[in-house]
């Protein structure tokens, strides 16, 4: 907790593995002791989790882990020490007959800088640590920060390194990253807890449906949880497709976070840019960045194009820059900004 707010942009952690047997657990098979154990150096906790098929989803006391087979998602907000948990996690991996096949560390730009623990000061410093982790045989890496020109806000940026043992991306996904800020006052009050209402699990189905996050994926089943006495979490569950949401509504910084892994070409889960007008209608802040990762399918510039046409007509948001980079092994990632046309370059 800063002295002036709530962090609420995260840092995200991805790991990637290959296995050697035929065990389709995999990583599923940790259990809940190790997996605690690697979160409270984190300084998190767990405080929600489904599951399915295809992975496990757990809602974190700041944001969320998922773990699946061959492939663990984390993400945490606030100061915590996400990258603590990159050599337990290989730890653990190896007693499982897994091997590290690639990593991807991101994260936006802190609104609270100063308020962070060494080394997410820098970013030039959390590279050095994640780097000391990782084994040679990731050989390929990069780190960049994406940072738009014509902004209003420069102190924007996207953060990312990757590392890879691989030049080819081995992850057919599309990861979408949704960062929101200065959410609109009137959507922000359905993530405040009632009086008299002391049930998270309850609170938290309620802002689910009084702020219309359940129609983002209506196929999606959501794991949710309220805290006290305002901030909200979700996990989305379908198939072995993931979605998460994170809401620090407080005046003055509030802040909301949508994520989702999809396919461009599975008509099953909704064109890239319906899912984005659905999530960002919910809070309709007055500044959206968009990090689009593309794995293993190439790069698609009408899709981008399809996005900004689509918040324009529908949410009245102008593209103020667009952002792209190539990553060996991880693929391609594309940095949109966005703000109300209301707000034009002065």
């Amino acid at each position: 907790m800063a002295v002036s707010g709530f962090e609420g942009f995260e840092k995200r952690l991805e790991l990637r593995f290959s296995t050697t047997n035929n065990n389709p657990m995999g990583l599923r098979l940790i259990d809940f002791e190790s997996l605690d154990q690697v979160l409270n150096e984190v300084q998190c906790t767990v405080v929600s989790a489904v599951a399915n098929r295809s992975f496990d989803a757990y809602v974190l006391s700041e944001s969320s882990l998922f773990v699946y087979p061959t492939k663990i998602i984390i993400k945490t907000c606030g100061t915590t020490q996400l990258l603590k948990s990159i050599r337990p996690f290989i730890h653990l991996a190896r007693n499982l007959n897994l091997t590290l096949r690639a990593c991807r560390y991101s994260r936006g730009s802190f609104i609270f800088p100063k308020a962070q623990p060494f080394p997410y000061t820098s970013f030039e410093d959390e590279v050095v640590i994640v780097e000391e982790s990782l084994p040679n045989s990731l050989r390929y890496r990069k780190a960049s920060v994406m940072t738009p020109s014509n902004n209003n806000n420069p102190s924007r940026a996207w953060h990312v390194f990757t590392a890879s043992a691989d030049v080819e991306p081995d992850e057919p996904l599309v990861v979408v990253e949704v960062c929101m800020t200065e959410l609109d006052r009137v959507n922000a009050r359905s993530f405040f807890r009632r009086k008299g209402d002391d049930n998270s699990n309850s609170a938290g189905k309620e802002m689910t449906r009084l702020s219309g996050i359940d129609t983002i994926n209506a196929n999606a089943f959501i794991c949710d949880f309220a805290f006290d006495p305002c901030g909200y979490s979700m996990n989305g569950v379908d198939g072995d497709r993931y979605s998460t949401i994170h809401v620090t509504p407080e005046d003055g910084f509030s802040y909301a976070s949508f994520e989702c892994g999809l396919s461009l070409y599975d008509d099953g889960h909704g064109d890239i840019s319906e899912v984005l007008t659905r999530a960002i209608d919910v809070f309709r802040p007055d500044c959206v960045s968009v990090a689009t990762t593309y794995g293993g399918e190439d790069y698609n510039h009408e899709v981008t194009k399809r996005v900004e046409r689509t918040l324009a007509k529908k949410l009245g948001l102008k593209c103020r820059s667009r952002l792209v980079d190539e990553f060996p092994g991880s693929g391609t990632v594309v940095f949109q900004s966005f703000t109300p046309r209301r707000r034009e370059e002065k």
